[in-house]
């Protein structure tokens, strides 16, 4: 599966190539493709056609285009999905799923998709629900194990919006931002002054030698509140976007009660790490997979989150990781980021760290990677 640093990849193509244009036509090639879009094939193309692109944006694993008329054309691509730019007149393959063409006669766009678990729909957008800090641990204090937890963000259905805010570009961004000093928000980034302002997000993240994130309970808790395609308000923000709130990740990490790998894979917590990235972040934070949250120290969620920050830099700046060609990026070149693994997919291979072989342990249908030297396993283990 795709996982941030990939789609993000993605992302980037369709900003440098079909943002700014405007379909011409939109062929269904494949019902499957848009299983999730109430039109149908034949309702999806007809809505799709004539829309200009106006942005292209990311949460986590997902991304969209934003067209004029204010509406999203989200994507997931899944298992083996890809989003191809190239000459119209070039042979179709037989895994394209959905084929768009565009008003200036220009390179089409394609959804390849060769097993179909992939999908792309047609949404209005809602407002996602803040991920503020919780107001129960003070300022570098984790709270306390089994405390009770404050009240989660309200669902998407119950978000009330504050009002809109004009894009401003001197407008600072509010303290719980990590922004790399070298890294400027684009212009279409919109922050607003206030506390709790309604925002549209872009998927651009930070470049990969950006500066890691602060200690996670130094930063103020402000909610920030992001336009998101309606059936994806409800996943949490990604570690690279500016509503990403450290100190509300690291309250609700410590009340998950869970192994520290599978909070890390709860969408709800934190979007856009996967499988790979969960296990690579957690060698490079010295912690076991199984590791329970609610036994982690202040120092110990710190470094978490700065292993996690930086292998998504890290991998993104490497245009992702390709073990098969399954995935690439919207020329149809694949991501080197594989040659730099530490642990994942490594079963039996000396640590670069240490030399001791690295072991892989079943978990949730899957595996996770580890150094039984840098990583001991925890005598109370969460699977």
């Amino acid at each position: 599966m795709p996982e941030l640093p990939e789609v993000e990849t993605v992302r980037r193509g369709l900003e440098r190539h079909v943002v700014g244009r405007r379909v011409e036509t939109a062929e269904v090639l494949h019902p499957r493709a848009v299983r999730r879009d109430p039109g149908g094939p034949a309702g999806f193309a007809a809505a799709v056609t004539g829309r200009l692109f106006t942005s292209a944006e990311r949460r986590g694993k997902y991304l969209w285009l934003t067209t004029d008329d204010g509406e999203a054309l989200l994507a997931h691509l899944g298992m083996s999905g890809q989003l191809l730019v190239g000459p119209p007149d070039r042979p179709l393959s037989p895994h394209v799923r959905i084929r768009f063409t565009f008003t200036d006669g220009g390179p089409d766009l394609r959804f390849t998709d060769q097993r179909t678990f992939g999908h792309m729909t047609l949404v209005p957008f809602a407002p996602g629900a803040p991920l503020a800090s919780e107001a129960a641990p003070s300022p570098g204090a984790l709270p306390a194990p089994g405390a009770t937890p404050a009240s989660e963000a309200p669902p998407a259905s119950e978000a009330t919006p504050a009002p809109s805010v004009a894009a401003s570009p001197g407008v600072a961004a509010p303290p719980s931002v990590v922004v790399p000093p070298s890294v400027a928000a684009p212009p279409s980034v919109v922050v607003p002054p206030s506390a709790a302002g309604l925002v549209t997000m872009t998927g651009v993240a930070p470049v990969p030698d950006a500066v890691p994130p602060p200690d996670v309970m130094t930063a103020p808790g402000t909610p920030v509140s992001v336009l998101l395609p309606a059936p994806i308000a409800h996943i949490a923000p990604d570690p690279l976007e500016p509503a990403f709130d450290a100190k509300a990740f690291a309250g609700r990490l410590v009340r998950r009660h869970t192994g520290i790998k599978r909070a890390l894979l709860d969408q709800s917590l934190i979007s856009g790490v996967g499988n790979i990235y969960a296990d690579e972040a957690l060698w490079r934070a010295k912690l076991h997979w199984a590791r329970p949250t609610e036994t982690l120290r202040r120092g110990e969620v710190t470094r978490v989150l700065t292993a996690v920050h930086d292998v998504l830099c890290d991998a993104l700046g490497a245009g992702g990781t390709s073990f098969d060609s399954l995935y690439v990026n919207v020329n149809g070149e694949s991501g080197f980021f594989d040659r730099s693994l530490a642990v994942y997919g490594r079963e039996g291979q000396p640590c670069p760290r240490c030399g001791t072989p690295i072991r892989r342990d079943p978990f949730m249908n899957r595996s996770a990677y580890s150094c039984p030297h840098c990583q001991p396993r925890p005598r109370r283990a969460h699977r």
